[in-house]
C-alpha cells in the first residue's frame, strides 16, 4: 500500500514534464505566428525597404569592389585635380588617382571594419548583458559598473585613446570601435533578461533541473533576438562612421589603403580648389549610415511586440 506522499511524487513529475512540453509548444507556435506577421509588417515598412535596398547595393559593391573599379585605385596616372567627367565620375584627387575607383574599393574596407566591430561588440555585449541580467546581485553590479565606465567616455575619445595607445591599423581600429559600442548591447540585453528570467517557461525549466547556461542560451537568449538585431544594424552604421572619423584624423587603417575617411582627410585642404574630393566620400558615408538607420528603424517597428499583437 502506497503512502499519499509517494502517489504525489509519482504524479507530479509527469505533470511537470507535460506542462513544460506544452509551454515549449506554445512558445514555438507563437514564434511561427510572430514570424509571419513580422515579414508582413516589414514589407509594409517603406523606410526599411528603402534602407535595405540601399545597403544591399553597397554590400554588393563591397563584395565586387575590385571587379567594378574602372581604374587601378593606386595608379597616379591622371592630371591632378581633374574635375568630374564621364571618364572619371568623381574626379581626380590630389595625387592623380581616380576617386571613383578608390571609393568603390574603399567600400569593402569601410563595410568590413563596421561589420567586424559590430559583430565583436554584439558577441561580448550580449554575453555580459545576459550574465548580468540573469544572475543579478553583485555580478550584475560589477558588470554594469564596468559598462557605466565605458558609457562615461565619448565614443570618439575612447576610440582615439585606444588607437593612440595600441597603434593604428585595421585590427586595432576594429577592437577600439567594438569596445566603444559594446555597452549598448549589454544594456539592451540586460533589460530584456531582467523581465524574461521571471516568466513561466523560465521558471518551469529551472524547476525541471535545467542548468543556468541552458536556461540562458536555450530559453532566454532566443527571445532577446529582436532588440539585438535592431541594435546590430545601428552598430554597423556607427562603426562605419567611427572608422571614417578615425581615418580622417589619421588614426585609422594604413594610409595607402583606400577608405572613405582617408579620402575626406586628403580633400580637406582642397575644399575650394577641388570640392569633389571631400563631397563624394562625405555623401557615401552619409547615405550609408542613413540607409542602415532607416533599415534599423523599420526592423524595430516590424519587431515591436505591441504592434504585432495589435495587427493580429
Amino acid at each position: 500500500m502506497r503512502s499519499p506522499g509517494s502517489v504525489s511524487v509519482e504524479h507530479s513529475q509527469p505533470v511537470g514534464l507535460a506542462a513544460a512540453a506544452r509551454l515549449e509548444e506554445l512558445a514555438e507556435e507563437r514564434r511561427q505566428t510572430g514570424g509571419s506577421r513580422f515579414w508582413r509588417r516589414l514589407r509594409s515598412e517603406r523606410k526599411a525597404l528603402v534602407g535595405l535596398c540601399f545597403v544591399a547595393i553597397l554590400g554588393l559593391v563591397a563584395a565586387l569592389g575590385p571587379l567594378l573599379a574602372p581604374h587601378d585605385p593606386e595608379a597616379d596616372d591622371f592630371m591632378l585635380f581633374e574635375s568630374p567627367s564621364w571618364a572619371h565620375p568623381f574626379g581626380i584627387d590630389s595625387f592623380g588617382r581616380d576617386l571613383f575607383s578608390r571609393m568603390i574599393v574603399g567600400t569593402r574596407v569601410s563595410f568590413t571594419i563596421g561589420l567586424s566591430a559590430a559583430l565583436i561588440a554584439m558577441v561580448f555585449g550580449v554575453l555580459l548583458g545576459l550574465i548580468a541580467g540573469y544572475y543579478g546581485g553583485w555580478i550584475d553590479s560589477f558588470i554594469m559598473r564596468l559598462i557605466d565606465l565605458l558609457w562615461a567616455f565619448p565614443v570618439i575619445i575612447l576610440t582615439v585613446g585606444m588607437v593612440a595607445v595600441f597603434g593604428a591599423g585595421a585590427r586595432n581600429v576594429v577592437i577600439a570601435i567594438a569596445l566603444a559600442y559594446l555597452d549598448d548591447f549589454a544594456r539592451v540585453v540586460r533589460a530584456e533578461v531582467l523581465s524574461l528570467r521571471e516568466l513561466d517557461y523560465t521558471t518551469a525549466a529551472r524547476a525541471l533541473g535545467a542548468s543556468d547556461w541552458r536556461i540562458m542560451f536555450r530559453h532566454i537568449l532566443p527571445n532577446t533576438a529582436a532588440p539585438i538585431i535592431v541594435q546590430a544594424t545601428f552598430a554597423v552604421g556607427l562603426g562605419i562612421l567611427a572608422e571614417s572619423g578615425l581615418s580622417f584624423l589619421g588614426l585609422g587603417v594604413n594610409p595607402t589603403t583606400p577608405t572613405w575617411g582617408l579620402a575626406l582627410n586628403e580633400g580637406r585642404d582642397f575644399v575650394r580648389q577641388a570640392w569633389w574630393i571631400s563631397v563624394f566620400p562625405g555623401l557615401a558615408i552619409m547615405f550609408t549610415v542613413l540607409g542602415l538607420n532607416l533599415f534599423g528603424d523599420g526592423l524595430r517597428d516590424a519587431l515591436d511586440v505591441r504592434s504585432i499583437g495589435d495587427a493580429g
